[in-house]
């Protein structure tokens, strides 16, 4: 079994709006220190896990096809500092990389950076784009503009990445069906390989997410689109992208042939990986573990020679199979219900019957799949057939 990898790198230049991540904005001077515990972390993690009770399944010994620097803002470090980092995981685990994924937003980007990562064996970009409109942009927080995502697919082409991923989000303020329809365009004449497009999540977590709760008019507030457009605005999404030529395989991820996301799909098929960094969670197959968040303390801690976990969660058989039936459902290709444990399955055949019934999922034999035109409400779906 192959394993994957994740970095976390906690640090932005800005705190977007709608930001809900456990990610803060500190001096560029934090950074080195910061790489150099993540380092430090890989190179004696075996040890650091015993002391903690954590087995991982002898993890060390599964090859390491994946890496993915996630945060945050990855592209604030140093080459330097990504180079050695993977250069520990080298000396640390046996590799045979099919993917390495590096986190961007595109004002980052310069082309002695991205010469750098290419050579460093970084070969698919994910970039943090959320929109081609700069009333959009702006009103959330960041700190790029339109023109800064085509000058950054073109510098990340030309130094021979040419695996890239794009993100839009749904429902930013002053989005409109128009402005929307326009970033979708866009993004389809930029030709990325990958698209991940999410819907504004209104939770305390964010500023704007309180000032929505609230009913405040600070950050744009009035200017969120409503429940009803952003539903209108995945399915055109859909439409779009299909005509396109991306495959539907993830809830909020779609792909030209052979490009989904190789890690990811680690998270979602519920198989093996370790995080590394402040906030890096870990799966075994068994159990999870997660760092703690501050990353201060996180340096600290394994300066000490500590892992600072946070959490620790030994997963039941029975969590187990709802997961599996969640991330499951979460892909296009739905689950097989006689792959499943049968005492699980037939628990569940009276729930799929009034799902299906309601038109909220489709059958086919085995195979159980949400309802294509249901999947702008999949989370209202998920909860009602686990609860």
């Amino acid at each position: 079994m192959s394993l994957g990898i994740y970095i976390q790198v906690p640090f932005c230049q800005t705190k977007c709006t709608y930001c809900n991540f456990h990610t803060g904005v500190v001096s560029a001077d934090k950074y080195a220190p910061y790489a150099g515990a993540v380092q430090k972390e890989i190179a004696t993690f075996p040890n650091l896990y015993a002391a903690r009770g954590i087995r991982a399944r002898h993890l060390d010994s599964e090859v390491v096809d994946t890496v993915y620097f996630g945060g945050g803002t990855p592209s604030l470090f140093d080459p330097a500092c990504l180079r050695d980092i993977l250069e520990q995981i080298r000396a640390s685990f046996s590799c045979g990389w099919k993917e390495v994924t590096l986190e961007a937003d595109p004002e980052t980007v310069t082309p002695e950076k991205a010469a750098a990562w290419a050579a460093d064996g970084i070969d698919r970009i994910s970039m943090g784009v959320q929109s081609f409109s700069d009333l959009e942009l702006k009103s959330s927080g960041r700190a790029h503009g339109r023109e800064d995502v085509y000058r950054a697919a073109h510098i990340v082409r030309a130094a021979g990445i040419q695996n890239l991923s794009f993100d839009l989000i749904i429902g930013l303020p002053h989005q409109t069906p128009e402005g929307w329809r326009n970033s979708l365009q866009e993004l389809i004449a930029l030709d990325p390989q990958h698209v991940s497009i999410y819907m504004l999540e209104v939770d305390e977590g964010s500023r704007l997410g309180r000032e929505l709760i609230s009913l405040g008019t600070k950050y744009s507030a009035p200017a969120v689109p409503s429940d009803d457009q952003m539903a209108d605005s995945y399915d055109l999404a859909r439409e779009v992208l299909a005509a396109a030529g991306y495959g539907h395989y993830e809830i909020s991820n779609w792909a030209k042939p052979g490009r989904g996301s190789r890690h990811n799909l680690k998270y979602w098929r519920r198989e093996p990986y370790l995080g590394f960094g402040a906030g890096a969670h870990s799966f075994d197959g068994t159990t999870r573990w997660a760092n703690a968040h501050d990353s201060a303390e996180y340096v600290a801690a394994i300066a000490s020679g500590v892992l600072p976990i946070e959490q620790t969660e030994l997963v039941s058989d029975q969590q187990a199979h709802e997961e599996e039936m969640f991330l499951g459902l979460r892909q296009l290709a739905g689950i097989n219900l006689d792959e499943m444990e049968s005492t699980y399955a037939s628990s569940l055949r009276n729930k799929l019957a009034s799902l299906e019934s309601s038109g909220l999922i489709e059958r086919n034999g085995s195979i159980v799949r949400l309802a294509p035109d249901k999947l702008s409400i999949s989370n209202e779906v998920l909860v009602e057939l686990l609860g």
